[in-house]
């Protein structure tokens, strides 16, 4: 049910903030018990989760195994997946697969009627089921999204931002909520003792990203300003084949589609990633990434050419795709795609356990804005929206069996700064993002970065800027900490790993300040010894 939002001061219930995956299956998993379900943006938008064109990956295909699923994961990951973490992930895959039929997802079936299965880089069978080719995104959000509008037990909040968590004693004791857009409004406080963030990505921190707007990292900068474990924060995956039409969001073109015999092409008309790697377009996505940024940097241009491998039944095969090149002035059925890499999702996040509960008292974290181990350093294909299913039903099954304390009355608003956010401190985070914080990252450069982001952070004048610049700091302080190279992580001045840092990071953002303070006083990397007379 819809409610008011100014009836919201104090809430008994779970209360979930986030309308993507995550959230929306949390809240369905959690049903009867009540719960307010807070989303900054009306349900089926400003979710990157609706914007998935790949699919679920699942070993539900005959001969396929969840052992061989978690293999695949281990492999990619960098040595750093936590292997339990993805073998329990794997294994709960087709259970969580068949709870989104039962909510009527429209998985793709073959003649027989069983699901049908694509592949995608790096998966060693077909394990991947779709919606209509490229829309199991839209299409899961929407049957989800139908049912948690007829489920009583949901109170439903559009069109609230959470700016800031309320603890106490190491203790979720509530939210500090405004309306979304309306930047001059009161802000609203919520009394609530059991919290679920599921507030998505960081991508819209960088200038090229295939992220909604509302993918800013707000939930991982709230839960960091009030003292959680952030794991991971220095590895971001970056789609290779964004489509370049101009757009803000850049469209997408699906992994699918070289999973169906696409290639990757320069401006020359040259494959180049068959030089780069054995499995070529089907490579990890990190280096397939890195490939594609090569041949940009080069000036040879990079694109994606499907004409040879679907030609005609390119728009029948993946609709969604072919819309936003044909809306960009492309036709990709006689026209190779011109791409670049993006900004995609976000391995990083607030560290939980095996049961999605966060180092805070009452604080769980499902879907991109946690860090489960289940990605190392570098995310499978189609594991994100698995991931964010498992999840979601271990949180709401890890709260079904706690009492709630009573929440008490909140008073003072943490974080008054309320002011619509600079567009131009926006614009210039993002551009420090992409160029120094990207694809391919160095000493020098992510310094500069960690000291513009921290100065950021204190001196803005909106509270909005400066969530993003706490989610932006933590990633660059992170990324300059990790001297070696390691799945998404690229620097370039230490292009190789180090087996002795095979360990996932666990910070805090305090911890993160005292890097950045360390750059500030001594602006010069930790490895420079001091010259003895």
């Amino acid at each position: 049910m819809q409610d008011n939002i100014h009836n919201l001061t104090r809430s008994d219930d779970v209360v979930i903030v986030g309308g993507g995956l995550a959230g929306l299956f949390c809240a369905l998993k959690l049903a009867p018990r009540p719960v307010t379900l807070i989303s900054a943006a009306p349900l089926g938008q400003g979710a990157s989760s609706a914007w998935a064109q790949g699919g679920i990956a699942a070993a539900v295909a005959e001969g396929d195994t969840p052992e061989a699923h978690a293999a695949d994961t281990i492999a990619v990951g960098g040595g750093l997946v936590d292997e339990a973490v993805a073998l329990g992930i794997a294994r709960e895959a087709a259970p969580r697969v068949h709870d989104l039929l039962a909510y009527g997802v429209p998985f793709d079936r073959d003649l027989e009627g069983k699901l049908a299965v694509g592949r995608e880089a790096a998966h060693s069978a077909r394990r991947i089921v779709h919606v209509r080719g490229d829309g199991a995104g839209a299409a899961i959000i929407a049957a989800l999204s139908d049912a948690v509008r007829r489920t009583p037990s949901i109170r439903l909040i559009e069109g609230l931002v959470a700016e800031a968590l309320l603890t106490e004693d190491g203790a979720v004791t509530g939210l500090q909520l405004r309306e979304a857009g309306n930047f001059a409004a009161q802000t609203i406080l919520l009394a609530a003792r059991t919290v679920v963030l599921a507030t998505g990505g960081i991508g819209h921190l960088y200038a090229t990203t295939t992220n909604p707007h509302e993918a800013s990292g707000s939930g991982l900068a709230i839960a960091a300003r009030a003292g959680a474990v952030i794991a991971d924060p220095e590895f971001v995956q970056f789609h290779p084949t964004a489509i370049m039409a101009g757009r803000d969001p850049a469209p997408l073109a699906t992994e699918a589609l070289r999973g169906e015999g696409a290639t990757l092409i320069n401006g020359h008309g040259e494959r180049f990633m068959t030089a780069r790697h054995p499995l070529a377009e089907l490579a990890p996505r990190d280096i397939v990434a890195r490939g594609v940024f090569a041949e940009i940097a080069g000036g040879r241009g990079a694109f994606l050419d499907a004409r040879r491998a679907l030609g005609a039944r390119f728009a029948e095969r993946f609709p969604t795709v072919h819309a936003s090149c044909i809306a960009a002035g492309i036709d990709p059925a006689t026209q190779a795609i011109p791409i670049a890499p993006a900004a995609h999702y976000h391995m990083g996040g607030i560290a939980v356990d095996d049961r999605g509960r966060s180092s805070i008292d009452g604080l769980w974290a499902g879907g991109e804005v946690s860090s489960t181990g289940a990605h190392g350093a570098n995310r499978l294909a189609s594991n994100s929206l698995l991931e964010a299913v498992v999840y979601a039903a271990r949180i709401a099954d890890d709260v079904a069996g706690r009492t709630i304390p009573s929440p008490a009355r909140l008073s003072d608003v943490v974080m008054p700064r309320g002011g619509a956010p600079d567009t131009a401190a926006v614009k210039r985070l993002r551009t420090m993002m992409s160029a120094h914080v990207g694809v391919i990252r160095d000493g020098d450069g992510l310094a500069e970065a960690v000291r513009s982001f921290a100065t950021l952070e204190r001196e803005a004048t909106s509270i909005a800027v400066c969530n993003m610049a706490t989610a932006a700091l933590l990633v660059a302080a992170s990324a300059w900490d990790r001297r070696e190279s390691r799945g998404a992580h690229f620097r370039s001045d230490h292009p190789a790993d180090v087996p002795a840092l095979a360990r996932r990071t666990m910070t805090t953002l305090s911890a993160t300040r005292e890097v950045a303070h360390s750059l500030t006083e001594r602006p010069l990397p930790r490895t420079a010894q001091p010259i003895i007379a």
